[in-house]
């Protein structure tokens, strides 16, 4: 009998060892593609007029001749603690492969398909119409543990719908939306400037979503919390090259930030995974095409990710052949939290590399 109850509590300290994850922040990056990511800057786009301003400046700042060097320039959070600490996906140049499964590769059905894990075929359009399917937020929201601890910051206004906010009770704050939840110097700063910076009628500038998200994050301390940057998708579609390189190196700063302070704070160091990701790809074969994306684009439906956290192995850049899809992140989200995913769909499963 003491055998038995011996082995019974070995085994329950095991299954609590093995699970160390109790916060989750999601972060993605709308339509930075895999060839910045893991190869730096285009010198095609970088050196071409028509889609890079003040070359010379652009050059200094993000050209180096050896590739390694200049991601490292593009995004030095990732390509150093990410990559020392975490695991980075998707560098086709390697067999690393991680794809879309729906079939339009364009934003509401990418973000669909990476919270509900379900690429519905029904969700085709970047309309505001509430998601008829429960993403893994909703989901955990609806549990005890997580209950109100839930919360999402975008800078596209379609977020509301895609997450359903109606429904599912999480909040969230997106472009026009004036915070009135933390109640502090910071919040109401933030507030005014909403109202007076101006900006794309869909949306705000991404240094207004991720202080509101920071702002929050310190004075709420969610469990669960999803950033969603805009800025490196719209300054490709405008064909501006320099920006959208100076886009990607800004977010991957505030990522530094999130993750600097979940390191200084009881509550979260040690116990926070950040997953980084993207909701589609754009082209590349047709150089031209770097600025779209969709079913008719070849590369749109190639992306990658990135994950660090306490239940993630230390892998880097994953160097060998393997296949996975933008409907396994949903499903590794609530397993990293000690929950099995599920929304009536079948649904892709936790991603392996990312879960030791």
């Amino acid at each position: 009998m003491k055998i038995k109850l011996l082995s019974l509590l070995l085994c329950m300290s095991m299954a609590s060892f093995a699970q160390k994850t109790e916060n989750v922040i999601i972060v993605t990056l709308d339509g930075l593609r895999w060839q910045e990511v893991f190869q730096g800057a285009d010198s095609e786009l970088l050196n071409d007029e028509k889609y890079t301003e003040s070359i010379k400046k652009t050059t200094e700042t993000f050209w180096a001749d050896d590739a390694t060097q200049r991601r490292e320039m593009l995004m030095p959070f990732l390509w150093s603690t990410v990559k020392n600490e975490g695991i980075i996906i998707g560098n086709r140049n390697l067999g690393s492969k991680i794809d879309i499964k729906n079939p339009y590769a364009f934003s509401y059905p990418g973000y669909n398909e990476i919270l509900t894990g379900y690429p519905d075929k029904k969700v085709n359009s970047n309309d505001k119409i509430n998601n008829e399917n429960v993403t893994v937020l909703e989901f955990l929201n609806k549990k005890p543990a997580f209950k109100g601890k839930v919360a999402a910051f975008s800078t596209w206004d379609v977020f509301p719908y895609i997450i359903n906010e109606e429904r599912s009770g999480i909040y969230v704050n997106t472009a026009r939306d004036l915070s009135e939840v933390t109640h502090t110097k910071t919040e109401a700063l933030l507030n005014d400037m909403e109202q007076t910076v101006p900006s794309l009628a869909s949306s705000r500038h991404d240094y207004l979503t991720f202080y509101h998200a920071f702002d929050y994050l310190e004075t709420k301390k969610p469990k669960v919390l999803y950033l969603a940057f805009d800025e490196t998708d719209e300054f490709a579609h405008e064909g501006k090259y320099r920006e959208y390189l100076y886009a990607a190196n800004t977010i991957d700063t505030y990522i530094s930030k999130l993750w600097e302070f979940c390191q200084n704070d009881p509550q979260y160091k040690n116990k926070t995974t950040i997953i980084i990701a993207t909701d589609h790809g754009r082209g590349d074969a047709i150089k031209s095409q770097w600025t779209s994306h969709g079913e008719d684009i070849k590369d749109g439906r190639s992306i990658w990710m990135a994950a660090m956290g306490p239940d993630t192995p230390s892998n880097g850049e994953i160097d060998f052949e393997h296949q996975n899809h933008q409907n396994e992140i949903a499903a590794t989200v609530a397993k990293l939290l000690g929950q099995k995913f599920e929304n009536g769909h079948e649904i892709g499963k936790p991603i392996e590399l990312i879960i030791k």
